[in-house]
Formats: structure tokens, C-alpha cells, sequence
């Protein structure tokens, strides 16, 4: 839940309550707003000049703290991918204001209406954001990509680069990208189908105006372009595992497959959306028949996310090879260090290995310490997501009480049986009494408190 169309601002209220409850920053110390003013200056002096290579950005339109730039070579059957990641530790002093303060916050929140950022906009959407407005330092992880979609690090550069677009998912035309891309991308996700991997990216949902000024529930069109540009990070992240693994280094992604519980919950979810999922297919199988566009298939991928057993940070272990169920490998999380503090320090680390020198000290003692951090700072944003969704779905029922509702038992718990509304991206509770999982039945909703984020069901049969 990324996105809120209220131009009536009616929902001003409910979103200011959920940044006090959660504490959510609005303003970084002046103490790190001046260090960062001073860092903003600093000029790039350890980089070689790779301003004369065509990289470019592809985000959201209304993005500005862009981590990620990328051109492409091919090189006979191999193409190269030079996936320039914005260089935050050049700005950052080990031990000072700003990395204190990253420390406390571990990433950047998104709320419907704005962020709080990881690092302050002079940085995260200036002086180290890769803009098409002059160059950047950055750090240039050099991948090959073989025909069969395997990668592999080649080389990690600090260099200066110097973008020639900032590129758009919804408005980027093929002959506005790097010749290559589209190959490229389609050798990545073809190696994840053969692996076996299960990485779900639904659409977002969004809250915008519905007919007679009415706030709804629905889902952003996901681009074509936006798997495209995931699998180039996808890429970069998988190569930078193995060699931090090589090297027995490094901090690492990983999750669990979703056990047995979590995939019948499902295959009932999927019930309750009327969808039909084989019984022989795999949860991974039939993931990847689901059509984003459609929306109940996008509510049921957002159901698949949830379900997992939850995604952590896990440093390097001798003789262990952390795994990251939904990428079907070892996955590092590099790419996004403006917006994720773990992201700085793997970046380091990438680049001292990949050119024959020490991890830093203060880099490897990092590692031990951020499992915990990022953990705390997932947690929040998480908290964060689900209590704009609660508010969401209050949102687009309030005003329907006493209205009947289809919906399929999803499972039960101590706090009663969790339903799956059949037409509506909405899940709730009702008494468990003589139900079992799977069980269709009527519900009529008794409450829709958008202030209070609670909506409230009672069984009709």
C-alpha cells in the first residue's frame, strides 16, 4: 500500500494517527542535516571516470533517491550488465551524525502521503541519488549474464558516472533502453523459472476516488518494464552472494519455503477468489499462472507474500550456505543502499573482495549487528503496511453496514477463523464455531471504523 488519491484529504487524520502510533520520523536532527549539507560536497576522488558510458535509471516517474543506474555490452554470447549503485558510503562517515542516525531508523518508511527517509534528501535525493543532472559517484558491479540466464561478478569499480535518462515503468519505450535489455532480462527470468524459484512482485494497492466521490480499494497496473528492471537487480544481488560466499564474508537475505499450513491457507484463499489452482501444482507452479492485471490474482499474489515464512538478515556461517527460498539461491541485498542501511555495508564489502583487499573491520563487525536492525526496521514497516491496508479496507466499506458478503474459511486460530471476502481484496474474522478450513459461508458486515482501522463481520449461515 504504497499509494493514496484523496484529494478531499479525507483520510489526513487517519494517516497522521499512524505516523504518531508508530513513531515514523518527520525530521532529521540539525546536527545531521548540517553534516550532511557538508558531505554533499564532498568530491568523488577514489573513482575512475566512466562518464563517457550510456547509463540510465528506470524507476517510478515521481522517484528522486534513485540507487540504480545500469548500461549493457555484449561480449559474444555473454552480455555484461554495469549496474552502477549509488556509492552512499563515500558520503557517509563510519561513527558519524548521519550514520548514527541511519542506525536508528535501518530503512526508509513509505506512507501513502510521503516519506521518512533512511538518509536526508540532500543526500538520498541529491548529491548521491544516480540523477540525470551531472554526475555520481558510484560503485559499478560488472555482471555476465550467460545465455542460460547464469551470472557471475566479473568486476566492482568505484567510478563516476553520469546518466543520460531517468527513465519511467509507465512511459519507457524500447528504444529508450540500453540495447541488450530486454535479452538480458528475459535470460534471468527464464533461469528463475528453471531453478524453481517463487519470487511474487504484485501490483501495489492503491486507495483512489470511486464513483460518487466514494474512496475505493484497487491495484496499480503493474509494467512489463518493472519485472524487467527487478530481474537486472535480481541479477546483481545473486552474483555479489556468490562471491561474498567465495570469500567467506558478507550479510545475506534469506528466507523459508511456506510450510504445508501456510500453502492449504492458500489453496482456500485461492477458493474464496474462485481460481482455479490444480491439485497437483505446486505452490511455485501456480504462482506463475496468476495474471497481475487480473484482481483477484493480484490480491491472492499479495496473499502468497504473507504467507512465506518470513524474509531475514543472516551473516556469513562456515560450512552453511544461506538460502533464499523464493529466489531459489544465496541472494544478497546490494542494490538499494539510500534506502536500506544493510545495503551500505554489503557494498563495501563487495568491493574489497572483488579487487583482492580486506574486508574493512568495521564493515565485518557490521554484519553481526544488522540482523537485529534490520529486523526491527522490517517489523516497523510492515506494522506500517498493514495498518494503512486495515484503514484501507475500512475505507471502502464504511457506509455497507448490514450488507451480506460471500467468503470462503481460510483457516483457524485462537483468535478465530480468518475469511477470504470472495469479491473484495478483504480479509477478516468471525467466530470459528463449527468451521473448517475451506468452508463457504455469508457474512454481514456490522462494522467499517476507518478511524479506528476495524472492520467487523458476523456469520449469516
Amino acid at each position: 500500500m504504497k499509494t493514496i488519491r484523496d484529494p478531499a484529504h479525507a483520510l489526513a487524520t487517519e494517516l497522521s494517527a499512524i505516523r504518531a502510533e508508530f513513531q515514523v520520523p518527520d525530521a532529521f536532527p540539525a546536527e545531521v542535516l548540517a553534516a550532511a549539507q557538508a558531505a554533499a560536497r564532498r568530491p568523488p576522488t577514489d573513482h575512475v571516470d566512466w562518464t563517457d558510458r550510456a547509463f540510465v535509471t528506470l524507476d517510478p516517474a515521481s522517484a528522486t533517491d534513485l540507487d540504480q543506474a545500469f548500461s549493457i555490452e555484449a561480449a559474444g554470447s555473454e552480455l555484461i550488465l554495469h549496474y552502477a549503485i549509488a556509492d552512499v558510503a563515500w558520503f557517509v562517515d563510519e561513527g558519524g551524525v548521519i550514520d548514527t542516525e541511519a542506525w536508528k531508523r535501518g530503512e526508509t518508511l513509505y506512507l501513502p502521503e510521503g516519506k521518512a527517509g533512511l538518509y536526508p534528501p540532500v543526500l538520498a535525493e541529491g548529491a548521491a541519488s544516480l540523477l540525470p543532472d551531472g554526475p555520481r559517484p558510484a560503485v559499478v558491479f560488472s555482471i555476465r549474464v550467460a545465455p542460460d540466464g547464469a551470472v557471475k561478478l566479473d568486476a566492482t569499480t568505484r567510478a563516476v558516472i553520469r546518466s543520460r535518462a531517468k527513465l519511467a515503468y509507465a512511459t519507457v519505450r524500447d528504444r529508450d533502453l540500453p540495447t541488450g535489455f530486454t535479452e538480458l532480462a528475459t535470460r534471468i527470468i527464464a533461469a528463475e523459472a528453471e531453478r524453481g524459484a517463487a519470487r511474487v512482485d504484485p501490483p501495489e494497492q492503491e486507495v483512489s476516488e470511486g464513483p460518487g466521490g466514494t474512496l475505493t480499494l484497487s491495484f496499480r497496473d503493474r509494467h512489463p518494464s518493472e519485472d524487467q528492471n527487478a530481474a537486472l537487480s535480481l541479477a546483481c544481488n545473486m552474483a555479489v552472494a556468490d562471491a561474498l560466499i567465495a570469500h567467506r564474508t558478507g550479510l545475506f537475505r534469506v528466507m523459508a519455503e511456506p510450510n504445508e499450513h501456510a500453502v492449504r491457507r492458500l489453496r482456500h484463499t485461492a477458493r474464496a477468489f474462485g481460481i482455479e489452482w490444480p491439485e497437483r501444482a505446486t505452490l511455485t507452479q501456480f504462482e506463475r499462472t496468476l495474471d497481475p492485471c487480473d484482481p483477484k490474482a493480484a490480491a491472492l499474489m499479495l496473499a502468497i507474500r504473507r504467507a512465506g515464512n518470513g524474509a531475514g538478515y543472516q551473516p556469513f556461517r562456515p560450512g552453511e550456505t544461506p538460502w533464499h527460498a523464493a529466489v531459489a539461491a544465496p541472494y544478497a541485498h546490494a542494490t538499494a543502499p539510500l534506502r536500506r542501511l544493510a545495503d551500505r555495508y554489503v557494498v563495501q564489502a563487495a568491493l574489497a573482495v572483488a579487487n583482492g583487499r580486506s574486508v574493512p573491520a568495521h564493515v565485518t563487525a557490521a554484519f553481526a549487528k544488522l540482523p537485529k536492525v534490520m529486523a526491527r526496521a522490517d517489523a516497523r514497516a510492515n506494522q506500517i503496511d498493514r495498518a494503512v491496508i486495515d484503514m484501507a479496507e475500512a475505507v471502502m466499506l464504511a457506509g455497507r453496514e448490514g450488507e451480506h458478503f460471500g467468503a470462503i474459511v481460510t483457516d483457524i486460530g485462537e483468535r478465530g477463523a480468518s475469511i477470504q471476502l470472495r469479491d473484495l481484496p478483504v480479509t477478516a474474522r468471525v467466530d470459528a464455531a463449527g468451521l473448517t478450513p475451506g468452508d463457504a459461508l455469508d457474512v454481514r458486515l456490522t462494522r467499517a471504523d476507518p478511524h479506528a482501522r476495524q472492520i467487523a463481520f458476523e456469520r449469516m449461515s
